[in-house]
């Protein structure tokens, strides 16, 4: 495994290069690799999926989009420790580290499990009353039953995973992402399609060989977590439940969690819209969301490389270096986000094939991944100055700002367009557009007012 970065402070000499291009980019590049392996895993399902059918497809893109809208508020809430780790990090409080990532799991894992199993049960009755294209039913219902295990697992690699961020060290998650990529891959696989000897689970398949991989993922990372030499320097053994700790926790990480799950609440209702438009706009609808997390994934590692800078160097006390680091992970972000455009525009049919061949289907790639182009660049803004803002600790004022925008514009915007206008899924791509360009520039703004700077955890 990778070795920790241990340094609480840059030496003198280094102080004009603390936040620059060079830093972002050796801390950025293994969670952009680890974030982009999380997305194949999505990737490589849909596409095996995809191979069943178009109904398929779009009931995997469906049945992943809410068990992630349920599953987000813990997501978002365990990014916490991340924000707390590398401030103690970054002030030299090395033997703090390790409790943050346990008060994180005393708080968040048995409310995760009894929520997705929850979920699980009461699938077949929430989806009568969401009431997408009845095609979707069946093979929504199977994926969901076969995923609580797994997001269970999950939740000790996101905890864990923000623990090593925080205190530098973005190879050893990437390692554990790899392994879980490989196991899911080969399982899918075999379990989709009914390969190398196993039997043929159809989408279902694609449910277990993803909960099995996260349990891989999740078990790789406790190992290094409880290695000698990370227990010795950051106290992680195991630590008993602190109800002071758990309570400052959740005061920073809750909002996260709120903000997520809020945000994600409304993008749900705006899928199941789509959902309710016919099998080919739900299929087109999941390919052009699974490129699109191809650049997501990429912004979001960048993202949390300048949460752990930020907050490394505002543990410090060093708020210039903070501030570099946001503006350098800026540039990281448009510049990777400018490709993917590229790429978009340059060959939406061939991508979109990856996923089907249904000609309904290819006929919407054009349009739909001209409007991801422009969606995802704004989009990178947006991700990058909320990931600073976490690493400083402001977490309130995004989740208000958040929350506001995700119901009041994008949700009325897009049935104004997709069901009132006659649009269908393009018009509902175009008020995605408009939220996330409003977003980002209210987000970028609230760090350029510097309020962050006088945010206490």
């Amino acid at each position: 495994m990778a070795t920790p970065i241990v340094t609480t402070a840059t030496p003198l000499r280094d102080k004009a290069r603390a936040g620059g291009v060079r830093e972002v980019v050796l801390l950025a590049y293994p969670i952009v690799l680890t974030q982009i392996s999380h997305t194949a895993m999505h990737v490589v399902d849909s596409i095996f999926v995809g191979r069943i059918g178009a109904a398929e497809l779009g009931a995997l893109g469906f049945a992943s989009i809410w068990l992630w809208t349920v599953y987000c508020v813990f997501n978002g809430a365990l990014n916490g420790v991340q924000t707390f780790v590398s401030q103690a990090h970054g002030a030299g409080r090395h033997r703090e580290c390790g409790r943050w990532a346990w008060q994180a799991l005393w708080s968040l894992a048995p409310a995760t499990a009894a929520t997705m199993f929850g979920f699980a049960f009461a699938a077949p009755a929430l989806l009568a009353w969401l009431a997408p294209t009845p095609e979707l039913i069946e093979p929504v219902i199977a994926y969901v039953r076969m995923r609580p295990v797994g997001f269970v697992g999950l939740t000790l690699w996101i905890a864990l995973s923000a623990f090593f961020r925080g205190i530098g060290d973005t190879r050893t998650p990437l390692v554990a992402a790899i392994a879980a990529e490989a196991v899911n891959a080969v399982l899918s696989y075999g379990l989709v399609l009914g390969h190398l000897g196993l039997p043929r689970l159809g989408i279902a398949g694609a449910g277990l060989s993803t909960s099995i991989a996260e349990w891989v993922g999740a078990l790789v990372l406790l190992g290094a977590f409880l290695r000698p030499r990370i227990r010795r320097a950051y106290e992680t053994s195991p630590a008993a439940p602190r109800l002071a700790e758990i309570r400052r926790f959740l005061w920073t990480g809750a909002p996260i969690g709120g903000q997520w799950l809020l945000d994600m609440s409304s993008f749900a209702l705006f899928t199941t819209l789509v959902a309710r438009m016919g099998t080919a706009s739900a299929a087109a609808n999941q390919a052009m969301i699974s490129l699109l997390s191809l650049s997501f994934m990429q912004a979001y590692g960048i993202g949390l490389a300048a949460t752990t800078l930020v907050g490394r160097y505002k543990g410090a006390e060093d708020l210039d270096s903070a501030t570099r680091a946001y503006h350098s992970a800026l540039k990281l972000a448009v510049g990777l986000a400018l490709a993917i455009a590229a790429l978009f525009v340059g060959a939406p049919e061939l991508l979109t094939r990856m996923y089907t061949d249904d000609a309904e289907v290819l006929a919407l790639a054009r349009p739909l991944l001209a409007l991801g182009a422009a969606f995802q660049l704004f989009d990178a803004l947006q991700i990058v100055a909320s990931g600073a803002l976490r690493g400083a600790g402001d977490t309130r004022w995004p989740f208000l700002v958040q929350t506001a925008l995700a119901w009041l514009v994008r949700l009325p915007l897009a049935w104004l367009l997709a069901m009132t206008l006659g649009y269908g899924v393009v018009g509902a791509w175009y008020a995605e557009f408009v939220f996330i360009t409003i977003l980002s520039i209210a987000v970028m703004w609230r760090f350029r007012a510097g309020v962050w700077r006088e945010v206490r955890i």
